[in-house]
């Protein structure tokens, strides 16, 4: 049982810490809530397709691993060097942060069937986030073993409570999202737990 928990709650933490990044579906999913335009739908999208994604990352690099068990020497090399360069990036941002923060302003979608269609395209045709959840959990996941389903679903719980809280919290967290601090301190956390993630990948591989 703790094992389980322990693989669930690295799930929940380096979820996370891939989602909470400034970016476009963030930003959408803010802005859609700061409106109250179809958040219950756009939330639901995020979450779901999130939860898809992980899914058969780690199934599918759970497989690799199970079929060619020298892979996940390679997996851990390469996964861990892209959260090196990930936590690089944040801890970049950190030190020279941009001039503004998650921008809420902006036109409106106007109806629900077009902010569901916006945010498709936002989550299925972003490449990073394949990345992230297909290859990275995936990877990540399949270095717990026989747990690594664990690590997926508190990976996937993890995308739905931010985007709930990013959504439905919108026009309490709005204003202050708004500002570079607060994404800094964000991108501060993203960097110390993607750093340490990415070396003791590496090194246990």
């Amino acid at each position: 049982m703790n094992h389980a928990l322990t693989a669930a709650v690295a799930g929940f933490g380096t979820g996370l810490s891939l989602i909470v990044a400034i970016g476009a579906q963030n930003a959408f999913v803010l802005r859609q809530g700061v409106r109250r335009d179809a958040v219950l739908a756009v939330v639901g999208i995020c979450a779901l397709s999130d939860a898809v994604l992980i899914a058969l990352g780690v199934g599918g690099v759970g497989a690799v691993v199970v079929a060619w068990p020298g892979t996940v020497r390679a997996v851990g090399i390469v996964g861990g060097a892209f959260l090196l360069c990930y936590g690089a990036l944040a801890a970049r941002r950190v030190l020279r942060p941009g001039a503004t923060g998650l921008a809420t302003d902006g036109e409106a979608t106007g109806s629900r069937r077009r902010a569901v269609l916006t945010c498709l395209a936002m989550t299925w045709l972003n490449p990073h986030v394949y990345l992230d959840t297909v290859f990275l959990l995936g990877s990540l996941a399949a270095d717990r073993g026989p747990l690594r389903w664990t690590f997926g679903l508190g990976a996937a719980l993890a995308s739905l409570c931010w985007f709930a809280a990013l959504g439905f919290g919108a026009r309490l967290l709005g204003r202050h999202l708004a500002r570079p601090g607060a994404w800094r301190v964000l991108d501060g956390l993203v960097a110390v737990t993607m750093l340490a993630l990415g070396a003791s990948l590496v090194a246990g591989s």
